[in-house]
């Protein structure tokens, strides 16, 4: 397990377990993930997130495939996200991948200078898992704009890199299309109260992702 100094009970309950534990001081995520990776000795590597549970299912589906001689190099692994309670079934949040979770380990690297969303390298085949893990991104409306402020803000560095251009106008237009495309195209009002939660984040965070980058260009224009 690739811990950052936590000081809440994280390395008691891991030693409960008999989990190895290596400390690594958060700079990036990408970096932190790379690490984890570079800290594994067996062939296959699960990522899971402290926001994520396996299911059985899962489980079962990753013991099938790490036994099969033919098995793709790297999968891809659906999430079932809760919101407020209730299981999230459109918005694009079903199913919701992020980078490849499981994977043979020396065949994925992870992107180490991204600060969020963080990108991979893959050497080898590409593969899709069929059962879902559980997420529960945030427990509360607080910590869901706490985490997207703090993320939109991580962002930034990682768009300048990609050269995107930014702009207030356009930061609400890229917002009102995430709305729009989560809340209708993606069918998020069927999930009710929670699906108008989940477009209002998506907007919010197209929106805060750009805003921000103009609002930094404008204050390295004003320095020069």
């Amino acid at each position: 397990m690739i811990d950052s100094f936590s000081t809440d009970r994280t390395l008691e309950i891991a030693a409960e377990h008999g989990a190895r534990v290596v400390q690594v001081e958060f700079r990036r995520f990408g970096e932190l993930r790379q690490a984890g990776v570079e800290n594994t000795v067996h062939p296959w590597v699960f990522s899971l997130d402290s926001d994520e549970r396996c299911t059985p299912e899962a489980r079962d589906e990753i013991l099938a495939i790490i036994a099969d001689p033919g098995s793709a190099d790297a999968y891809l692994v659906p999430r079932q996200n809760f919101l407020l309670g209730r299981r999230i079934r459109h918005g694009g949040w079903y199913p919701d991948c992020r980078q490849p979770q499981l994977f043979r380990r020396g065949r994925m690297t992870y992107v180490a200078e991204d600060d969020v969303h963080e990108g991979w390298v893959l050497k080898g085949r590409l593969g899709r898992m069929r059962n879902p893990v559980v997420q529960i991104p945030y427990r509360t409306l607080d910590e869901a704009i706490a985490k997207m402020n703090r993320y939109t803000s991580l962002g930034v560095a990682k768009q300048e890199r990609r050269g995107a251009s930014g702009g207030f106008a356009k930061a609400l237009l890229h917002a009102k299309w995430a709305f729009f495309k989560a809340y209708v195209l993606q069918l998020g009002f069927l999930d009710g109260g929670p699906g108008l939660v989940v477009a209002m984040l998506r907007f919010e965070n197209s929106f805060y992702k750009h805003a921000k980058l103009a609002e930094r260009r404008l204050a390295a224009r004003g320095k020069g």
